[in-house]
């Protein structure tokens, strides 16, 4: 009996509209993010009520994807949870040596059949609090007082905070759709009003459909309210977010067609940063952020926060071992030196070391010029090399920014791409870039067999990040192998990683340092594309014990 209402008090969080109580309690008083005293409470019907509560309701639900959910242990904090845990721990090329031993089992992809996990849980719990959170005002907005044109912006807002969140269940609990009998395999619950009661899942392509629909209304409603989000209000969905929404729906639905059409129409007035913007630290939004976190001082999250722990100037590279996460060696090895993306990291070229030498690279933890002695104590190895990383670290250093690495451990693969501005983790998070939309066109005209378009799309990125990059006579199987390396590095870190193999079909190879690569043992391992449910995480069992509408422990039809 207590187990069924534990159910039941976990469903009614995710889909009782009283979940609009905890969205705007938890958003604060920053006077940049929201301009009003902090709600204790609030009914659905006030949280909807006028164009004025409706629009602190868009900002509570962007709150969401920010704050530390309660009902889960640390680190389960909106997005950056997202992030970390389904994104790039799972990953090829997102290494973390320090912990990949305790976390393999996350790394390794092996609980994405178990049910009862939290970790198989918090996504479904987490984007259908945000789909709770966007109904209200989706169905209740047009009655609310104020302009129809503030009303239609906020309702295209919510429309594609939803869309986001359905276009993201897909990726972790169904079937890619190579897999998925031209989408005829199981979806997940399209929950478009504030019901709560049993609801069969939908098919794969009806959730596209509702995807596709959501977007498709939501960029009409933009238009007609005439109305933009506030500049600099990155974590508000506008007409540019719609669209890369429905691009990324389109490209994973293998309709390349569409992807690319909206994938140019997303980047329409936010340009590539420049080459300075790049180094300048992913911690503050740029002219390329189309869709980003809050995350001023205001808002601090401390120790849940992207950026205390893999931020290179973080609380963790900053009074640990542990560094902040490092790329795959193999992978940056092949982008020229002459590429901006290439310099943010520690590299064998560019630190002119080499890093297969054991004398020169810890071969477990892959830190450069230190070792462990027989009672786990870190000393110098490598004078030589420690020096070397240390300057080039120095000579990295984003001004007005705390020092990166000051706790004086360095591993070949880490970044100088993600900082933070203030203590232990304060910094903006991008969503969505125009780079990536630029990426999916490449790709998206490469899959069409349009090679030359696919080669122009990913020049018009790559000559801002290298000026000398050139796709030259590429072709075939190398223009794709081009076109999949160059989109791990520009969003490396970024969270798509892990959805863009999925995607691909491709299995993760990690290979450690005496196979040519930096991964540590644990996660050095062959994942093939078609393991642990073809890539898909099960329906939670806190879902399926409460919803009826589905088969007890079936993720697929």
């Amino acid at each position: 009996m207590k187990e069924k209402q534990n159910m039941k008090k976990y469903i009614n969080q995710l889909f009782m509209s009283v979940v609009m109580i905890g969205a705007l309690t938890l958003v604060s008083c920053g006077k940049d993010y929201l301009e009003t005293s902090p709600t204790d409470s609030v009914s659905d019907t006030q949280a909807a009520a006028s164009v004025e509560t409706a629009y602190l309701t868009l900002n509570g639900i962007a709150k969401i994807m920010t704050i530390q959910h309660g009902n889960y242990s640390q680190g389960f904090a909106g997005e950056n949870a997202i992030i970390r845990l389904y994104e790039n721990y799972p990953s090829q090329n997102y290494l973390y040596n320090a912990y990949a031993s305790g976390w393999a089992a996350i790394h390794n992809q092996t609980f994405h059949e178990r049910d009862n996990s939290i970790y198989d849980n918090y996504a479904w719990y987490y984007y259908y609090q945000i789909i709770a959170n966007a109904n209200v005002l989706i169905n209740r907005i047009d009655d609310a007082t104020g302009s129809d044109a503030d009303k239609k912006f906020i309702k295209a807002s919510a429309l594609t905070f939803r869309a986001y969140s359905f276009q993201k269940l897909v990726l972790y609990y169904c079937y890619r759709w190579l897999d998925s009998a031209n989408g005829s395999s199981q979806g997940v619950v399209l929950r478009l009003d504030e019901s709560t009661g049993d609801l069969a899942p939908s098919t794969l392509a009806e959730v596209y459909e509702q995807i596709y629909k959501d977007c498709e209304e939501a960029i009409a409603l933009f238009k007609e309210s005439g109305i933009d989000r506030t500049a600099g209000e990155c974590w508000i969905p506008n007409e540019n977010v719609a669209h890369a929404v429905y691009a990324r729906a389109a490209l994973n639905r293998l309709d390349y067609a569409k992807a690319a059409t909206e994938a140019n129409l997303a980047k329409a007035g936010y340009a590539l940063m420049s080459t300075d913007a790049y180094k300048a630290g992913f911690c503050n939004p740029t002219s390329e952020w189309i869709m980003g976190s809050y995350g001023s001082a205001n808002e601090n999250n401390w120790y849940w926060s992207y950026g205390t722990q893999y931020a290179c100037n973080g609380y963790y590279a900053g009074a640990t071992s542990n560094g902040a996460g490092s790329i795959g060696r193999e992978l940056i090895n092949r982008i020229p030196d002459t590429d901006v993306r290439k310099e943010i990291f520690l590299t064998e070229s560019g630190l002119g070391i080499d890093a297969s030498n054991p004398n020169v690279v810890e071969q477990t933890f892959g830190t450069i010029g230190l070792s462990q002695n027989a009672q786990g104590r870190w000393g110098i190895m490598n004078a030589e090399a420690y020096a070397k990383a240390k300057e080039y670290i120095q000579a990295h250093q984003v001004a007005g920014l705390a020092d990166a690495y000051s706790a004086g451990y360095y591993h070949i693969g880490d970044h100088l791409k993600f900082w933070v501005f203030d203590t232990p983790g304060v910094g903006y998070l991008p969503f969505i870039r125009t780079s990536e939309m630029y990426l999916i066109e490449a790709e998206a005209y490469y899959k069409q067999g349009n090679e030359s378009a696919a080669k122009t799309a990913l020049e018009a990125l790559n000559k801002v990040r290298n000026p000398q990059y050139s796709a030259g006579s590429l072709s075939g199987d190398a223009l794709w192998n081009e076109i999949m390396d160059y989109r791990e590095v520009e969003l490396w870190g970024e969270g798509f990683a892990w959805s863009d193999y999925k995607r691909w079909n491709r299995p993760v190879v990690r290979t450690s340092f005496a196979n040519g690569g930096n991964a540590h043992t644990a996660v050095a391992v062959t994942i093939p594309a078609d393991y642990g449910n073809k890539w898909t995480w099960v329906v939670p069992l806190a879902e399926t014990d409460y919803n009826k509408g589905f088969k007890m422990g079936s993720t697929t039809e």
